[in-house]
């Protein structure tokens, strides 16, 4: 924490370490432009898979494009403005290379398929809001995004297996479950019915993470999520029982997604204990993992509960967005304090730069995004999840940091206060 002088002087001396001091605390709370910059940069070279596309997108909306984001809270314009079309034009750029792509990733078959080819069945979907935001907004480019997305959306309907209760696979060989899942598919389905008034859709992407949930919590742990369920490893990939950190996170940041789009939508007057819901379920994985945060380090370990296993910067900040998104959205604001550890932990800075990146901007340390059992380097969605969770920040600040009196005070609460008070020596010394 930043201490103030004990006695102040009036001088030029004193001015200038009174503006030090807001500028060290300012710095503290925030990414810079330049940083965020290398962020964006670091992900665009490297998002190059189905679900780092997806989530790329994802992010960006959230970071650069916040009105055409579900976490609005509004259905998008149906035009883009001069102001905003710069910053979604790396959206679209996703969404029309997919589609432009998928007849030949496809093996040129027409019908239900997905947007690119590929083993598992979510991770293409993950891609599909920015294809249908693509079509909504009337590009005008010639492209048939409102055909790609539908058939996207009949591929997981009518080609994917799934469990006798009807959860959809995560895999297209054999019915297999992962917590992943809850990111790629269920916001697709939400958004998807927000754009055509399908309550139907809506409804099933709140009963597919009721269905996960079902499969995934492991009540003996604590209502950890389980990685990877069911299956025979037929489709190349065992199961997985451990509490994949990243997991978690992905099931509470898809599970907000789902809420806010339901909150965005006609039908959320009609659809209040499904929001309810989703609101204790994401809780539920904050309450089952926090416990686990590392407290010399402020990181979660790759599997949560496993502390023989590498700390990891990713989920620790896809979880920390979650905390401040469900204090926008439900007014929960039990995690903030853990949070916002995190959140400047992750930021930190000494004389070499910051703590948790490269010199050319990745996040460290990071799970390996092709083996999640690995320690990795370069990860695209670690970039994203930076992303999300200064977007997630920012908006919770620009809402008036609701909560933050009321949970346990942090750091960066505390920061603020004196901030406030060496404003009023600033200006009493005027």
């Amino acid at each position: 924490m930043v201490k103030l002088p004990t006695r102040v002087y009036l001088g030029h001396g004193t001015l200038c370490t009174l503006l030090l001091l807001l500028q060290d605390v300012a710095s503290a709370q925030n990414l810079t432009n330049s940083q965020i910059s290398d962020v964006e940069t670091r992900l665009a070279e490297g998002a190059t898979h189905p679900w780092e596309l997806g989530t790329r997108a994802q992010a960006l909306l959230e970071h650069d494009v916040q009105t055409f984001s579900v976490f609005s809270l509004i259905i998008p314009s149906t035009s883009v403005s001069s102001n905003t079309s710069s910053a979604i034009a790396p959206v679209f750029s996703i969404a029309k290379g997919v589609v432009n792509n998928r007849t030949a990733s496809n093996g040129n078959i027409t019908g239900p398929q997905p947007l690119v080819a590929d083993d598992s069945a979510a991770d293409p979907a993950s891609i599909g809001p920015a294809v249908l935001l693509a079509n909504w907004t009337n590009l005008g480019d010639g492209v048939d995004y409102a055909g790609a997305a539908l058939d996207q959306l009949n591929f997981l309907y009518e080609k994917v297996p799934k469990t006798s209760d009807g959860a959809i696979s995560h895999r297209t060989g054999e019915v297999q479950l992962w917590s992943d899942f809850v990111y790629m598919v269920p916001p697709f389905l939400a958004y998807y019915g927000l754009l055509t008034n399908n309550q139907s859709l809506i409804t099933d992407a709140y009963t597919q993470i009721k269905l996960y949930r079902n499969y995934l919590r492991d009540t003996s742990a604590g209502n950890l999520w389980a990685h990877i369920v069911l299956g025979t490893n037929s489709s190349g990939v065992a199961n997985d029982p451990g509490h994949w950190s990243t997991g978690n996170a992905w099931a509470a940041a898809g599970m907000l997604r789902v809420l806010a789009t339901i909150q965005s939508s006609p039908f959320a007057s009609d659809m209040s204990s499904e929001q309810d819901d989703l609101s204790d379920w994401v809780f539920e994985i904050q309450t089952a993992m926090y416990p686990h945060l590392d407290t010399s380090s402020n990181l979660f370990f790759n599997y949560a509960d496993e502390m023989n296993t590498f700390l990891d910067a990713a989920s620790t900040a896809l979880l920390a967005s979650t905390v401040y998104r469900l204090s926008l959205l439900r007014g929960v604001h039990h995690y903030l304090p853990d949070a916002e550890k995190c959140r400047q932990t992750l930021f930190s800075s000494n004389s070499s730069g910051l703590v948790h990146f490269s010199s050319d901007g990745w996040l460290t340390p990071v799970v390996n995004p092709d083996s999640f059992g690995d320690e990795g380097s370069d990860s695209p969605e670690s970039q994203a999840f930076i992303l999300e969770l200064q977007a997630a920040w920012t908006d919770w600040v620009n809402d008036g940091s609701q909560g933050a009196n009321g949970a346990s005070r942090s750091d960066s609460v505390n920061e603020a206060t004196i901030v406030v008070a060496a404003l009023s020596v600033f200006w009493m010394l005027l």
